[in-house]
């Protein structure tokens, strides 16, 4: 039987492989990688897609799973401590666009409909290339990461009106106060149905579900609904994305959202690469080489007009010039939403052939140029800076900028434990945690205790730590200690492993059943390993203090005193600050012992003096000793030589050594 949808699936996905491998030698975003592959095998490329209908059909696919979970991350309460920013920023990034690009578009010629639509597309920014590189760099909690993530939100957000307006704007209404009426009623009429389903019909099925403890039905349920809200939009006029979009609002109000985000988002990433794809696959290389010389003024004009209105946005919330400038080269492209929404403005003829291939060359270019201008933007807004301003102004400027981080990192987790598995052990970690006030975030999967211990005012959520949505929610790579304490030997090794891929630095203790699984879950990258034989609770959160490097006797005091007290402290629901007298409250000094290992890509280090390699002078972080090999050298001279598979231990900084960490891995 022939089947030519699966041969060019084949040879989509077999393609992309191949580019994206490249790619990511190359520190280019996979989008790009996705673009590229559909250029190359489509009409205008190789022409190696033939069943390009049934190719559409998996990107709009795709964009349902893509709205899902964006509605699903969108959290009301996440957003409150920003709204702000994300409100003012959003608005005047988006707004500020819309007007420019409709203003010098009209000069050029356009009618006002598409002038206006050409502001829509140009507004959005790449979510996905942003929080990539800003997590690569660890700078999703400095100023300008703060404020490009809720600039990024507001985008997300924006696009589905956007989505509903160009219908209206491309003039097909014939009345469009009575079109707008009609559309409102619509969407309030859904949003009726959602709210009533968010409160009284999902939470319960979901709860019978999570119940069953099965991993398939949790999936197929989360899909049902995602499908069947976008089919009850569609149904009655509005788009398929904006149900899937709904969909994702139902489910983000339930304990499971992040559970549901990562069983979903394997889904997306396939069937969103048919989408990048297919836009690829419309983009004409003969249009683009033809007209290379007017693509590249234009793309240099939209990210100096881009840049330019973000500069202003981030202005009016009052931040220094370094961050404007950051935020500035961070979001100047052009974002995947854009495609999304300008395969809506082509359905409305809202496009001519001509602008569409303009636009789907400007976008590309900005994507592909994102990675290098992000690399070298901190030190284009120092040079900048350093010319710019006088001496003093400088100086208030950084104090006032580092006033703003201090005051942004103080909201989100950082320095913190993370402890995975609320038993006996998990509890006693935390017990433990909160005496010393060491922040803390629990991860669980029985959904009886989520329910429970959240009421009692624990940090505490629903999730598989396997899975890296999961371990991103608790911002596992600013985490000191993780500490595994469920009882799946193969769960374990998983969740061992994915955090690894995370850090490098963080110290992971795994409480195991067996000695013989000690082995296995140290070459995972575990640090420390506590079978059940020994005293396990007493000994993680023992460990736990002694990695704060709360000093000897204060651990030993603490100790005897448990001990003296046979356990009664860590068997009372009272807290332990409560309990403990005050000669015995633990003093956390704020630095820590790491090791960082060398390998072949940190030639950074490689071959110089620890003198040289300028980890004290830029790093604030002192090598204690280095191991090479089976051999220990711990009389560190400065001359001494970093070489390739050394071990360095190191002392210093959390703060330090994760920046040092974080440098290593650029």
């Amino acid at each position: 039987m022939e089947f030519p949808l699966l041969q060019d699936i084949v040879i989509i996905l077999g393609l992309a492989v191949l580019i994206i491998l490249l790619f990511q030698r190359l520190k280019m975003p996979s989008i790009l990688g996705f673009l590229i592959t559909g250029i190359v095998a489509g009409p205008h490329g190789l022409s190696l897609i033939h069943a390009r209908h049934e190719v559409e059909m998996l990107a709009e696919i795709g964009v349902i799973f893509l709205l899902f979970v964006i509605g699903i991350e969108f959290s009301l309460k996440g957003l409150a401590s920003i709204k702000n920013t994300v409100i003012l920023g959003g608005s005047l990034q988006v707004f500020g666009t819309i007007l420019a690009t409709a203003v010098i578009t009209k000069i050029l010629g356009l009618p006002w409909s598409q002038a206006v639509f050409m502001g829509f597309l140009l507004s959005l920014s790449s979510t996905a290339i942003v929080l990539k590189l800003l997590q690569a760099k660890a700078e999703i909690t400095a100023p300008h990461g703060r404020i490009a993530v809720a600039i990024l939100i507001f985008q997300d957000i924006i696009v589905v009106p956007m989505m509903l307006l160009t219908p209206i704007i491309s003039g097909q209404a014939d009345n469009i106060a009575t079109t707008l009426l009609v559309l409102t009623a619509k969407v309030i009429g859904v949003v009726g149905v959602i709210i009533l389903l968010a409160r009284y019909v999902v939470p319960t099925v979901l709860t019978l579900v999570v119940k069953t403890r099965s991993k398939e039905l949790f999936i197929l349920t989360i899909i049902v609904l995602c499908f069947a809200t976008a089919w009850l939009t569609s149904s009655i006029g509005l788009s398929l994305a904006l149900g899937a979009f709904f969909a994702g609002l139902v489910i983000s109000e339930s304990d499971y959202s992040h559970q549901a985000t990562a069983n979903i988002l394997p889904f997306r990433e396939i069937f969103i690469s048919f989408f990048f794809v297919s836009i690829g696959m419309l983009l004409d290389m003969g249009f683009f080489i033809s007209h290379l010389f007017q693509v590249l003024l234009l793309t240099a004009g939209v990210i100096l007009l881009k840049a330019l209105v973000i500069s202003v946005a981030v202005v009016a919330l009052r931040y220094p010039p370094r961050t404007v400038v950051l935020t500035a080269f961070s979001l100047f492209q052009v974002g995947e939403f854009a495609f999304l929404l300008s395969t809506v403005g082509l359905q409305y003829e809202l496009m001519e052939d001509i602008i569409y291939q303009y636009f789907l060359a400007i976008s590309i270019l900005t994507m592909a140029a994102t990675p290098f201008i992000f690399a070298q933007a901190a030190a284009i807004s120092d040079f900048l800076v350093k010319r710019t301003l006088p001496a003093q102004v400088r100086e208030r400027l950084e104090r006032r900028s580092k006033a703003i981080s201090a005051a942004v990192d103080h909201e989100v987790l950082h320095d913190h434990v993370v402890i995975i598995g609320y038993g006996i052990n998990g509890k006693n970690v935390a017990r433990a945690a909160k005496n010393a006030q060491i922040p803390y975030v629990i991860i669980e999967m029985n959904p009886d205790t989520v329910k429970t211990v959240r009421a009692e005012g624990e940090p505490i959520m629903y999730g598989d730590a396997s899975q890296d949505v999961i371990l991103q929610h608790v911002h596992v790579q600013e985490a000191r200690v993780v500490v595994v304490a469920i009882s799946d030997p193969d769960a374990t090794k998983k969740i061992v492993a994915q955090i690894r891929q995370f850090s490098k630095t963080v110290y992971i203790i795994v409480r195991t059943r067996y000695v013989s699984e000690i082995e296995e879950n140290i070459r995972l990258g575990a640090d420390e390993i506590i079978p059940e034989e020994f005293e396990t609770s007493i000994e993680i959160f023992t460990r736990v203090l002694k990695k704060y490097l709360v000093p000897q006797d204060q651990v030993e005091s603490f100790i005897n005193y448990i001990r003296s007290q046979n356990y009664e402290m860590l068997r009372s629901q009272s807290s332990l600050s409560r309990v403990v007298p005050d000669h015995l409250q633990l003093t956390i000094p704020d630095v820590t012992i790491s090791t960082l290992p060398v390998y072949q890509g940190n030639n950074k280090i490689v071959g110089k003096s620890v003198s040289d390699s300028g980890l004290r002078k830029n790093f604030g972080v002192t090598v204690l000793a280095i191991k090479r090999g089976s051999h220990f050298e711990t009389n560190i001279r400065p001359e001494q030589t970093i070489e390739q598979d050394d071990v360095l231990y190191v002392f210093g900084s959390p703060d330090n050594i994760s920046a040092l960490n974080s440098f290593l891995e650029m």
